[in-house]
């Protein structure tokens, strides 16, 4: 199964670069079961900024599944107005999917991820934010542990990174506001195939193992293009 990945386009400020990567990549598009969004595709919660994205991949990626987690961008008040605005889009919210091609089923579970330390804005104006990430990194266990058992591969994707290791080249004072240490924790313990994040404009480490766990950062100011996966 062919995976195309990508994060933090920020639309309309990386929309172009968004298009050209999927332009170069028009073979890869026509054969992706999946595209990935791993967050932050619009800027500042702009709901209507997302419909030029749905286009440029509905068109060069037109048999693919369109599968999202929401990113800092897509603001906590706003996710159901991206979900009911873009049905096209599948959201993965703490739930997941299972995804068939080629006679392979892969699970592809979705978080918007945890962080150490939350921002100032989340602890201002989201007084249980603590407790949210922590139950965000328990249910993320708890399904992946059991997605596991059934046989699946599976496919973890989230915004906020799952390891610092995959930040090296962003301020290292601000990876607690980047990362988490009990996501970590939880990939570690429960081995999915492959983690797929974003956030990280400025990383020089795009790729990363965890105990054997492959962690990719697919955010498209880091790399300057999407990321192909193959499962």
């Amino acid at each position: 199964m062919l995976m195309i990945a990508v994060s933090d386009v920020h639309s309309p400020r990386y929309l172009m670069e968004y298009m050209a990567a999927l332009s170069r990549h028009r073979s890869e598009c026509r054969e992706a079961a999946v595209v990935i969004w791993a967050g932050d595709m619009v800027d500042k919660g702009n709901v209507a900024a997302l419909r030029p994205v749905v286009t440029a991949t509905r068109s060069m990626c037109s048999r693919a599944r369109i599968v999202a987690v929401y990113g800092n961008e897509e603001y906590f008040d706003r996710e159901k107005l991206f979900a009911s605005r873009y049905p096209e889009v599948l959201w993965l919210d703490d739930s997941y999917t299972v995804i068939e091609a080629g006679g392979e089923p892969v699970a592809v579970y979705g978080t918007r991820g945890a962080l150490d330390e939350p921002t100032t804005w989340q602890r201002r104006h989201i007084p249980s934010i603590r407790l949210i990430y922590r139950r965000k990194v328990e249910k993320l266990r708890e399904t992946v542990r059991l997605l596991r058992r059934r046989g699946y591969r599976v496919v973890v994707v989230m915004h906020y990174a799952p390891t610092t290791l995959t930040l090296e080249g962003e301020d290292p004072s601000i990876w607690k506001y980047m990362a988490s240490r009990e996501m970590e924790k939880a990939i570690i313990e429960t081995r999915p195939n492959i983690v797929v994040h974003g956030h990280a404009h400025h990383s020089r480490r795009l790729e990363a193992e965890l105990d054997g766990v492959r962690v990719l950062n697919v955010a498209l100011p880091a790399r300057r293009d999407v990321t192909i996966i193959r499962i």
